[in-house]
């Protein structure tokens, strides 16, 4: 690119919008600012990448570190952090453009007087659905409404695992011949750990062999504890880095949230091959083509998904034909390289 981008995300967690800052940095080679206790400094400190770090409402260094690399466009993501680069934006000599990705649904007016100066201030907003880009443009008053733009966050192909990897995976992790349904995200009710794993202990229930693969770090301890009591015949991983190949060690993957903003992780599991199944809310929807590559449930009944995961257990060419659909489907839509040329794109024109 022709431009100067500066990612950052002062979020102190690691989960599907961090891991894409990290991403998104990577494949622009921009220089990246990070909090100071951020996770994600794992996967840069020992990496070719210029990262910095700042404090959470560190405008006079952002300021400082805009100047001093010449930037022509913050990215943000979080959307705590407006604030911070607004005020560096206009403390900064470059007064670069800001776009931010916006990452979670907006369901409240913004017409107040503190929004209404922050948004007038970005650019851009390049919403990762189009749920999302109708509420940016419902919910932001016209006359400071930044323009909006669409763009998925897309997955790149994993690298295929040997018979015997997966063998030895499975063998890790104490799993034989179940049909394994796996969910991956950070460990709190949201999510819905607890449908899937109720889901499945219905399977169980019902002479079927079955059990869940439970992939992420916990974000509410309690309920992790009172999941691993309840549900001891299932496996928790705690986090890892290659979640890609415990999906393809999985039969299918269940994304249960309440309402899910996108669901990277049913793309990157359709890349893997296997079948997906998602909660009918958000996102989802807009990747899950119901009954042709995927499968869809009503969000937050246990009831409804272990219908749909019996549909796929009793029926192996339906699970197999729903797989390759949505390999297609997530090679056609949302391939990481497509996506990430349709966002420099968007930079380019700015």
């Amino acid at each position: 690119m022709n431009k100067n981008i500066l990612e950052i995300c002062l979020s102190p967690d690691l989960g599907g919008l961090e891991l894409h800052v990290k991403n998104l940095a990577q494949h622009l080679n921009s220089l990246v600012v990070i909090n100071s206790t951020s996770k994600l400094e794992t996967f840069f400190k020992d990496s070719p990448y210029t990262y910095k770090k700042i404090g959470r409402r560190s405008f006079f260094p952002l300021a400082k570190i805009i100047d001093e690399n010449e930037i022509d466009i913050v990215h943000l993501h979080w959307t705590k952090d407006i604030p911070t680069v607004v005020l560096a934006k206009l403390l900064s000599k470059r007064k670069p453009k800001i776009v931010q990705t916006r990452h979670m649904h907006m369901t409240r007016f913004k017409s107040d007087f503190y929004h209404k100066f922050l948004y007038k201030n970005i650019d851009t907003m390049i919403a990762v659905t189009h749920l999302v880009k109708d509420q940016l443009n419902e919910f932001i008053p016209a006359s400071v409404r930044p323009q909006i733009k669409t763009c998925y966050i897309g997955a790149s192909t994993p690298s295929p695992l040997s018979d015997e990897d997966k063998k030895e995976l499975k063998e890790r992790y104490n799993l034989k011949e179940e049909f394994t349904v796996a969910i991956v995200g950070r460990i709190e009710k949201p999510k819905g750990q607890h449908i899937v794993l109720e889901a499945v202990e219905k399977l169980r229930q019902n002479g079927l062999k079955a059990k869940t693969l439970v992939i992420g770090h916990a974000m509410d301890e309690a309920y992790l504890t009172e999941l691993k009591t309840k549900y001891p015949k299932d496996v928790f991983t705690g986090f890892i880095n290659n979640v890609s190949d415990l999906m393809q060690i999985a039969s299918c993957l269940v994304l249960a949230t309440q309402k899910e903003t996108f669901g990277l992780v049913l793309i990157e599991a359709m890349k893997c091959g296997i079948c997906v199944l998602g909660s009918n809310q958000g996102g989802p929807i807009e990747i899950i083509d119901d009954n042709e590559n995927g499968l869809l449930f009503e969000s937050m009944d246990s009831e409804d998904l272990y219908n749909k995961l019996s549909l796929v257990v009793n029926d192996t060419q339906l699970q197999q034909q729903l797989a390759q659909k949505g390999k297609e489907k997530a090679n056609l839509y949302f391939d990481s390289q497509t996506q990430f040329q349709a966002f420099k794109n968007i930079l380019e024109n700015l």
